[in-house]
């Protein structure tokens, strides 16, 4: 069976939790709006009549495809998380990369940049406009920390029988 998305939105999440790093993490899932759903990581590459759209809430339980970046911290580290896309220049198709480290939002539009100038260049094919979005966070003492970014595909609706 075929799976090719139509949709998807962008997303993300900052979070804090003084129990655990997975307490953070869940937090930073439920800012993010996708806390509900079994996720599923998938790779880099956007079908060519896939479009951008507004987030889209999605029936819990739902197995959702997403390209996700995601950093946990301890006290007093800074973490960042971050996605970028952009589209090959005839619209043929997308790329997404993703990055996540102890990096402030600078370091990680340089990072994420980096990383599509060198996928678009093995592919050997010219980008256009690249989007990103980061969330970046100072973890405070006593808390364990979760930044994440990511591209979720929305799920396709089955036809009844």
């Amino acid at each position: 069976m075929e799976m090719i998305p139509k949709e998807f939105f962008i997303t993300s999440g900052k979070a804090i939790s003084p129990v655990s790093e997975l307490n953070a993490f869940d937090l930073a899932l439920k800012r993010a709006g996708i806390d509900q759903c079994n996720l599923v990581p998938v790779s880099s590459i956007l079908p060519s009549n896939c479009k951008e759209r507004r987030r889209k809430a999605i029936p819990p339980g739902t197995i959702t495809y997403a390209v996700i970046a995601r950093m946990d911290g301890n006290e007093g580290s800074t973490i960042g998380a971050g996605i970028a896309w952009a589209w090959e220049k005839e619209k043929r198709f997308g790329m997404v990369v993703e990055a996540h480290g102890y990096m402030d939002s600078k370091s990680l539009h340089e990072a994420l940049e980096w990383k599509l100038t060198e996928m678009a260049k093995a592919r050997g094919v010219e980008i256009q406009g690249i989007s990103y979005r980061t969330e970046v966070l100072r973890v405070p003492m006593d808390h364990y920390g979760c930044v994440l970014a990511a591209l979720v595909f929305c799920p396709l609706r089955r036809a009844l029988v």
